[in-house]
Parts: C-alpha cells; sequence; structure tokens
C-alpha cells in the first residue's frame, strides 16, 4: 500500500486476497484541499482509486464499505474500475452503505449484508436557483443523473425499473433481510452463525476456495465414473 493512497487502506493480507477498506466519503478533493495540497485520509475519489487498484495483484478482492456516499460521479467510475477486476470481487457491508456507496456495493460478484448493516438509495439531488425553466431543466437532469444507478440496481437484483424507481423515490433504507430479500445483497452475515461469518477474511477465502476445489473434484469423480461405466459395457459388449 502506497503511502499517498492510505486513505484507501488497501491491505494484502496473502497471496491469495487483498482487502479494500472505503470508510468515508466518496468525492473528489475541494478546491481548497488541492490548493493547500491536503490529503483526506478518509476521502475515496475514482482518480485516485484507479492506481491503487492497479497495485492489487491477488486473484481475490474483498471490499469493505462504511460510506455515507458523496459525488454520482465519482461512485459510479468507482463502479466500473471494481466491475473491471479480473478476479474474484466480494463487497461487504460494514456499517452503512448509503446512496454512491451502495452503487459501489452492487459491483461485488458476491455482495454480503450483516446483520449489523445498513444500505439506502435514493433519487440523486442537487442545489439549483434560476429561472423556471433552469429549474425545470435541473429536475431532468437529476432523472438522467440518477438513470445508472437506477440501471444497476434492475441489472444486479432483477427488480423491475418501476420497484427500483419507487424505492429510490422514498429513500428506501435497507436492513441486512429486506436487502438479501430484495437482490441487493447476495448473502447475510450474522454474528452467531458460523457458516456465513466472514470474520476472518483468510478463513473466507479458504472455504470459497476448498469448495471450488471440491466442487472440481465431484465433477471429476463422476466423469471417471461415467468414463469406468462406458469401458465397462465396452468390455461385456466384446465378450458377449
Amino acid at each position: 500500500m502506497r503511502e499517498k493512497d492510505k486513505y484507501f487502506q488497501f491491505v494484502k493480507l496473502n497471496d491469495s486476497v487483498t482487502e479494500l477498506y472505503i470508510y468515508g466519503d466518496i468525492r473528489k478533493p475541494s478546491l481548497i484541499e488541492r490548493w493547500l495540497d491536503i490529503n483526506d485520509d478518509t476521502r475515496v475519489d475514482a482518480y485516485s482509486f484507479k492506481d491503487a487498484l492497479a497495485d492489487v495483484d491477488t486473484p481475490n478482492l474483498l471490499v469493505r464499505i462504511n460510506s455515507m456516499g458523496g459525488l454520482v460521479s465519482e461512485g459510479l467510475a468507482i463502479y466500473s474500475l471494481l466491475s473491471d477486476f479480473k478476479g474474484h470481487l466480494i463487497t461487504q457491508v460494514d456499517g452503512f452503505a448509503c446512496s454512491a456507496a451502495s452503487v459501489i456495493f452492487m459491483a461485488g460478484q458476491e455482495r454480503i449484508m450483516p446483520e449489523s448493516g445498513l444500505i439506502m438509495i435514493h433519487n440523486a439531488w442537487t442545489s439549483v436557483e434560476g429561472d423556471q425553466n433552469q429549474l425545470r431543466k435541473a429536475a431532468a437532469d437529476l432523472e438522467m443523473i440518477t438513470k445508472p444507478s437506477v440501471n444497476i440496481y434492475c441489472n444486479k437484483t432483477g427488480l423491475s425499473e418501476e420497484e427500483v424507481k419507487a424505492m429510490m423515490d422514498v429513500e428506501t433504507w435497507m436492513d441486512y433481510k429486506l436487502a438479501f430479500e430484495k437482490g441487493f445483497a447476495t448473502s447475510i452475515q450474522k454474528e452467531n452463525d458460523a457458516e456465513q461469518s466472514v470474520k476472518d477474511t483468510n478463513s473466507y477465502i479458504r472455504k470459497l476456495v476448498n469448495e471450488n476445489i471440491e466442487l472440481k473434484q465431484k465433477l471429476k469423480n463422476e466423469k471417471n465414473s461415467e468414463e469406468n461405466k462406458i469401458k465397462e459395457d465396452s468390455w461385456k459388449s466384446f465378450f458377449i
């Protein structure tokens, strides 16, 4: 992990898995921060994120999120960057995954919600002033700016566009049960459920690897069994 990227909290646990903590606002540095060369240790922006993500050299990446959200543009860009990750991507809510952070959460091939976590989705918003034409244009612009998030939620959950829009219109909060029921989360984590717990990331990744190995072995055994059966049938037919 490079010092200049410390706010991303990339931690390479071993040769198999890297953990990434997104704990803070999703935004670009402000003009004052750029002018005074100030680094906010909790800020995450897409431009720096791409360089930090390029340093990940493990086949598994676990992204742990605790963020109230931030800029739509940054959230969508980080979602796209994570979606291009070539390995196995897991996202997990550690506290809140709200607004733009919920979009980032959806990038995971596997999306884990603990019983202590919350997701919040809503429409994009802004502040504007001007005459009626400017206000109408601002409203139309916001509808278009919200659309990519709607598309992502629909594609990942399988929910209809109408249902997703209705949820966003009223600013919907989801606990682990509702998030799993609606398809935002693919699995849940209970503190007292050893099978679903991912507190020990190494153990969790090993579990995934072992399950994959077991599945491959099962398929290999089935294939060998089928081949042996074919050989046996051929042997019988030859001597009958």
